[in-house]
């Protein structure tokens, strides 16, 4: 289910969401969950203790910690949920790019542009959840890792990096073994070594004791296995 967080310090603003925000899930027949903050400071108290949110609506125009700082502070903790600027004034409009905000609308907000919003985020977010993707816990934050961006992923003492074909790494804390049984539930990739596993669209030369990978990154194979290796690299390219 759904978890939306609404941040204003204006009561009236605030019941106003919540009204428009009931009238819309009735209508379209959702289920979703709203938790109200008059407050940033109430919202980052939340996300410190675990709370975790899909949508995050907010008020730039805050007393003493604005919406533009509480959206950094939500940044720090996730790195995707959409962020939607709900305000009465404009003049912050670049600055809700540098977040990476999702909409940015202003009060007051009528039922027709909360309508519209809502209908654009969640076909959005409907889509994305079609993609190919995982989602990890890294030092960043929570980020989405698209499966076509993962050259290899290893495991470094008890630390999981995920390579990007970017070359970004991404450095997570958890269990190789859970990290195998979702990568593998895709068909392109290979475990070569019990400290490796590699996207096969990425394979360039095979050996006996190494994969090297594009862009030229090599990852072990282990004793024994190459055959194997090679014959389920075949198999992926003849179904592709």
């Amino acid at each position: 289910m759904l978890q939306i967080a609404l941040c204003d310090d204006n009561m009236n603003d605030l019941s106003n969401m919540v009204h428009l925000l009931d009238e819309y899930k009735s209508s379209k027949h959702l289920n979703f969950e709203y938790t109200v903050f008059s407050s940033g400071f109430e919202l980052t108290s939340a996300l410190d203790k675990g709370k975790q949110f899909d949508i995050y609506c907010l008020d730039i125009m805050m007393p003493g910690f604005t919406g533009i700082d509480l959206a950094n502070e939500i940044r720090d903790f996730d790195k995707i949920a959409p962020i939607l600027f709900f305000t009465s004034s404009s003049e912050f409009a670049l600055e809700s790019y540098s977040v990476r905000a999702t909409d940015y609308v202003l009060k007051p907000v009528s039922k027709e542009k909360l309508f519209l919003t809502f209908d654009e985020l969640l076909e959005q977010i409907e889509s994305q959840k079609k993609e190919n993707a995982i989602i990890v816990k890294s030092s960043d934050g929570i980020q989405k890792i698209l499966i076509s961006n993962i050259v290899y992923a290893e495991v470094i003492g008890r630390n999981v990096l995920y390579h990007l074909i970017s070359g970004k790494v991404i450095e997570c804390t958890e269990s190789f073994s859970t990290v195998c049984s979702t990568l593998l539930k895709y068909r392109c990739f290979i475990k070569t070594h019990r400290s490796y596993i590699v996207n096969m669209q990425y394979i360039d030369i095979i050996e006996n004791s190494k994969v090297t990978l594009q862009p030229l990154v090599s990852v072990p194979i282990a004793q024994g296995k190459a055959k194997e290796i090679k014959h389920q690299y075949l198999n992926y390219q003849m179904e592709a």
